[in-house]
Order: C-alpha cells, then sequence, then structure tokens
C-alpha cells in the first residue's frame, strides 16, 4: 500500500551520516508517475504524504490494511500541483480543483477519488494525519485566499504564503497546510529559520527546471546539514531540525504540519549568526 516508510529519527541519526543517508531518512521522491496514485508513511505525527496522477480513469485511495475506509480515523489535504482542472469526489461530490487550489477532506468520508478534467493535467499532491474529530469537507481556492507577504528582495526571500488548511481559514484536527510561491529573483524560504518543538513538517518542493535545484538545510543549529532536492520532491522535518531552503531559481513548495495544536506561530526562530 504504501511505497516507503520513513521511520522517526533521533538528533544523533545525523552524526556522521553519509549524503546518501540522510537521503534515505528524510528525501522523498518519485512522488508521482501517470495514471498511479503513490503514497508513504511518515511515523513522525504519523503523516502520510503521497502524489495522484490521474489519466483516463479515476485513481481511489485505498482502503487501510484493515479494509477500513482510508479516513476512517484521519483527515486529508489535497493541493493540486497540475496545469489544469481536477475532479475529487468525496462520497460521491464532485469538488473542482484548479491548478494551485486546495481541498480539505474530513475524518469519516468513505470513498474519495482523483480524476483529471481534459485537457489537464491534474495532479494533486496529498498530505494526511490522524483525526479525532470530524470536519466538513471544504474547497479551498487560490483566487480566495489572502496570501501572507513575507521577506524582501533585498534579502532574496519575497515569498507569499497561503495558509489553506489552518484555524483562519478550514477547521481540521491537527493538519496544517499551505503553499508558498517565491516572487521571481527571490531564492530564499522561511528565513529566519526555525524548529517546531510541538509539530512536525514535511516540504514539498515543486515548480523548479530541471538543472535549477534546491539546498535544503537542515539539523542543529551548532551543526547543519544540507540535502540537494529536485522538482517534486519533499523533505521531512523532525520537530528537532531547523529547516529552510535556497535555490538556483525562484520555485514554490507546500508544506505539511501535524501536530499537538494548530498555532501557526507557534516556532522557535534561530538567528542565523548562530548557524553552525
Amino acid at each position: 500500500m504504501y511505497r516507503n516508510t520513513f521511520y522517526a529519527t533521533h538528533p544523533k541519526a545525523m552524526d556522521g551520516a553519509s549524503n546518501a543517508a540522510l537521503r534515505e531518512m528524510y528525501l522523498i521522491d518519485d512522488l508521482f508517475a501517470p495514471g498511479e496514485l503513490r503514497l508513504n508513511y511518515v511515523h513522525q505525527e504519523r503523516m502520510i504524504v503521497g502524489g495522484a496522477a490521474p489519466l483516463k480513469s479515476a485513481l481511489r485511495l485505498p482502503s487501510q490494511d484493515n479494509s477500513a475506509p482510508f479516513l476512517e480515523r484521519r483527515e486529508l489535504g489535497v493541493i493540486n500541483i497540475g496545469t489544469g482542472l481536477g475532479v475529487v469526489s468525496v462520497d460521491g461530490v464532485a469538488h473542482e480543483v484548479g491548478p494551485l487550489d486546495a481541498l480539505y477532506i474530513g475524518m469519516g468520508a468513505r470513498e474519495v477519488a482523483f480524476r483529471n478534467v481534459a485537457p489537464g493535467p491534474a495532479r494533486f499532491y496529498l498530505a494526511s494525519t490522524p483525526a479525532h474529530a470530524a470536519h466538513p469537507t471544504q474547497l479551498l481556492s487560490r483566487s480566495a485566499a489572502r496570501p501572507l507577504k513575507r521577506g524582501e528582495a533585498e534579502g532574496a526571500n519575497e515569498r507569499l504564503i497561503y495558509q489553506y488548511i489552518a484555524p483562519q481559514s478550514c477547521g481540521s484536527a491537527q493538519l496544517m497546510m499551505g503553499l508558498t510561491l517565491l516572487k521571481s529573483g527571490n531564492v530564499w524560504n522561511t528565513l529566519p529559520p526555525h524548529t517546531h518543538e510541538r509539530r512536525s513538517e514535511v516540504y514539498f518542493y515543486f515548480d523548479m527546471a530541471p538543472d535549477k535545484p534546491l539546498f535544503h538545510i537542515m539539523g542543529r543549529d551548532d551543526e547543519t546539514r544540507h540535502i540537494v532536492v529536485r522538482n517534486e520532491q519533499a523533505v521531512i522535518c523532525p520537530p528537532w531540525s531547523l529547516h529552510m531552503g535556497v535555490g538556483a531559481a525562484a520555485y514554490a513548495f507546500i508544506w505539511a504540519m501535524g501536530g499537538e495544536n494548530l498555532d501557526y506561530d507557534d516556532m522557535q526562530s534561530v538567528d542565523l549568526s548562530q548557524l553552525g
């Protein structure tokens, strides 16, 4: 059912780890394949992340291993990263999800299907966390969202943050999810870097040219490491690890978090002068 399983790690797991070992522990690749739905299990907050790339036939969320519906005790966030319109059907109700629009699906939904609308393509990035309460399914369009403006051109980190699944816009049990778009000429994200002691996060990077990789910086503030990331790859951000990235050109990324609260500003900022 799951393409890969990523187990939770201790900070010391990074000590002396090779680049290959870091990628094995924290990098999620091959999220999308034409005509497939691919899922990965991340033990931190028991998140599931994946991608659905439907062609002519609809792709359906599988049942759990015990045959229970996938969302029996889970909630799901969906963002269409494709260039065309897609449809997500939730228990027979169709929701049109345009490019960079989002859909929240609450706990208890029994059947979820992803469909492409010609000429497409629609491609759906998925993030799911366990849930303790049911919240209504809700379409969250980019055109109706009010992005947060952060950064400045002088620091090469001017960006727009769309808080799709967050308390002010959409009810959820623990999932928070949104989209960050860097303005042309800007390459840094999430400055200053920070950690989330009470949440875990996954960054999914996309809209990157093949020859324009990104360096995702992580680890403790006194001993940072980096992972080279390419288009449509994701990085797991443990609670103890700072996270930020710098690309060779502007890009976009989706952030998804799970944890014990829904406070977007609950983070521990790290001064750049402290980095080692």
